[in-house]
């Protein structure tokens, strides 16, 4: 395969548009650091450099670092079981088996380089460049243009501490008092506290089986009164576009398309926060007929990925959110903006003032275990990553399958609307239970199974609860969630992923809870379904 540095992947494609007119107040008045420009001779290995107060690396305590790293191998790239039958539990140690050794490699970077371009901490443990580690910032470029290939010449990588930071710089950088910013009606619900103490109000946007629905978004748009609205037309939009958090939504490529050609024409721009960008799971399949996915090369696994909003940026209005938080771990602080070379100055110039760059030890540990996997390691070991998720989603979804009675049907209106909805019915217990069933039983929840992400969005319907209407529906999603959560189980409830500031979104007599399949042991998930199926 050729690699970035032997193929222009910009040939023949546009420049990015002057999109000037979207900074912020504050962003436009923001100067470059008159330190960091210093940086800029550094390259000069004869420098005698006097002029910044940088600590003399001799003093640093850390004459190395070292770390076990796990292979890119270390988890399989699809279940290499036969298909499980019988319930979700006869197959469990099966598919995620007893715990093996892990396999690792030591990771060591010293001090002081022996060749320039090593990788050292007298560097990185040094006042740096917001821009980041040079070793690392290679790789993402490298990895940017290779697998979400962007749709415009000479896109800009630049490091952050995180989605959340990134968010937050956006928003700084783009936004004055006093503006809206699109988002879906249920989303991440740091980023819109991020928003509103700066005075930044979020409108939120209709969703339906993809996320943002293009029509919904057209018409918020289209019909925008800044009289009535009190201030105006958004020119932000936030998105969440794989494993939509809270719904577990994946946007497809047609639904991006036009997505990007309504911001086009309405001249908005899309920030793209898609930490779980590499945790596309697919349909789920119920076991009886789920079967092993076929095998299939790196190029084909990126180019089977529902693709990013670069791939259709011909103007540079889009700034993806990229994270290491979700592929190597979230205490490392550490992501990436990709964006057009005017956006990347101003919020490398945000960055300058605030986090400078991202921790040192972090970037070092990161970056010397991409250096040890190489590009290829880490699409291999994003690929298992995708596997292992997908196994413990469609573990969680057969737990339902055998603890309640499924059915399964389109939805005609709402947030789902024709997508295909499992309600959740209480099995009986007993035979006379059974015979004595009529059809005015009522469905305790419902959900549709996620695409990609980490979480399982379910409705609850409140409105068949003996309490309703005396109680609200926000009374007894919070009551329901005090219960389970005081029994031992914490899930998060709904009403904090609503765009409204009240959490008021739900359908009427609903309420929500999102339920995360990434982080218990399935070991654990398993014993308390078998503890709770004994009594």
């Amino acid at each position: 395969m050729e690699s970035v540095n032997e193929k222009d992947f910009s040939f023949g494609k546009p420049k990015p548009i002057d999109l000037s007119h979207h900074l912020s107040d504050i962003s436009k008045a923001r100067k470059p650091s008159p330190l960091k420009d210093l940086q800029r001779f550094l390259g000069n290995p004869n420098l005698i450099q006097m002029a910044g107060g940088l600590p003399s690396p001799a003093y640093f305590p850390f004459a190395s670092l070292s770390a076990e790293g796990l292979v890119a191998e270390s988890f399989p790239i699809s279940p290499s079981q036969s298909p499980p039958s019988g319930s979700a539990f006869s197959w469990f140690w099966k598919l995620f088996g007893a715990p093996t050794k892990e396999k690792t490699t030591t990771l060591t970077v010293g001090k002081y380089p022996e060749q320039p371009d090593d990788l050292n901490l007298a560097v990185s443990l040094q006042y740096g460049m917001a821009k980041g580690l040079p070793q690392l910032q290679k790789f993402i470029d490298e990895f940017t243009t290779r697998v979400y290939k962007p749709a415009y010449k000479d896109p800009v990588c630049l490091v952050h501490t995180g989605n959340t930071d990134g968010w937050f710089k956006v928003v700084m950088t783009f936004c004055n008092p006093g503006e809206g910013v699109l988002a879906a009606e249920w989303t991440y619900p740091s980023a819109m506290n991020t928003t509103r103490p700066l005075g930044v109000t979020p409108v939120p946007v209709p969703i339906d089986e993809q996320g943002i629905c293009g029509v919904g978004l057209r018409k918020i748009l289209a019909e925008w009164d800044e009289s009535a609205r009190g201030m105006p037309r958004p020119r932000i939009m936030y998105t969440v576009p794989i494993g939509q958090n809270p719904t577990g939504a994946t946007m497809e490529a047609t639904r991006k398309k036009e997505i990007y050609e309504i911001c086009v024409e309405f001249d908005v721009v899309i920030v793209e926060d898609d930490p779980y960008y590499f945790l596309q799971e697919g349909q789920y399949t119920h076991k009886s007929s789920r079967s092993i996915s076929r095998t299939e090369s790196d190029e084909e696994y990126i180019d089977n990925l529902v693709p990013s909003f670069l791939k259709f940026d011909y103007q540079g209005r889009v700034i993806r959110l990229d994270s290491f938080s979700k592929t190597v771990a979230p205490g490392c602080r550490l992501g990436w903006f990709t964006c057009n070379p005017l956006f990347a100055e101003r919020l490398e110039r945000q960055a300058e003032s605030s986090t400078q760059a991202p921790c040192g030890l972090g970037q070092t540990m990161v970056t010397s275990l991409i250096l040890n996997w190489q590009f290829n390691g880490y699409i291999r070991w994003l690929r298992a990553l995708g596997t292992q998720y997908t196994q413990r989603r469609d573990f969680l979804l057969d737990c339902f399958s055998d603890e309640f009675h499924l059915e399964v049907e389109q939805e005609h209106k709402g947030a789902w609307k024709g997508n295909t909805v499992y309600r959740a019915y209480a099995v009986p217990r007993n035979a006379r239970a059974m015979i004595e069933k009529t059809s005015a039983r009522a469905p305790m929840f419902s959900f549709v199974p996620p695409t990609s992400g980490m979480f399982v969005w379910m409705q609850l319907h409140l409105n068949h609860h003996p309490a309703f209407p005396d109680e609200t529906p926000v009374t007894l999603e919070m009551k329901l969630w005090e219960k389970v959560a005081l029994a031992g189980v914490l899930f998060a409830p709904g009403r904090m992923f609503s765009c409204e500031d009240d959490g008021e979104a739900s359908p009427v007599g609903s309420g929500h809870f999102r339920v995360s399949f990434s982080n218990v042991p399935v070991s654990k998930l398993y014993l308390a379904y078998v503890m709770e199926s004994d009594h």
